[in-house]
């Protein structure tokens, strides 16, 4: 079941949404980020076991943007655990993205994909106060 028109029609007159709703839309725009990065890492593997490099290339240079565009999220400045170790594994990834991209290693993309199932569980299991928290730190 789609949240979206939930979210429409609930929409504070002002267009800027706040608390709970900004939180089950950075929430949601984060787990889709999520999602975006382990298709691309699927995908590019795929291409590598095909060995159809450009295509595998393309993949991950879009899959670490899609890493970027995640990490961009996190407040880091304000010195939340969570958004820190967070933008560490982002970092991990990106780095691990080029690794493989240079190095034609699927073992690398397969670690990458774990991590990535990892911390979905983890960012799915975060408490609703930590969600807000983390929205509320978005839009700073």
């Amino acid at each position: 079941m789609s949240i979206a028109p939930h979210l429409q029609a609930s929409a504070p007159l002002s267009g800027v949404p706040h608390g709970v709703e900004a939180a089950v839309i950075a929430y949601s725009w984060d787990l889709m980020l999520f999602d975006r990065i382990g298709e691309r890492v699927a995908q590019a593997r795929a291409a590598l076991e095909g060995r159809v490099s450009r295509e595998k290339h393309r993949l991950l240079a879009t899959a670490v943007q899609i890493v970027g565009e995640l990490r961009s999220s996190l407040n880091v400045r304000g010195g939340d655990p969570l958004a820190v170790n967070m933008s560490d594994l982002c970092d991990y990834m990106c780095r691990q993205l080029a690794a493989a991209n240079l190095q034609n290693r699927i073992a690398t993309l397969d670690e990458v994909s774990h991590l990535l199932r990892e911390a979905r569980i983890a960012w799915v299991m975060l408490p609703p106060e930590a969600r807000v928290t983390h929205a509320a730190a978005a839009r700073e």
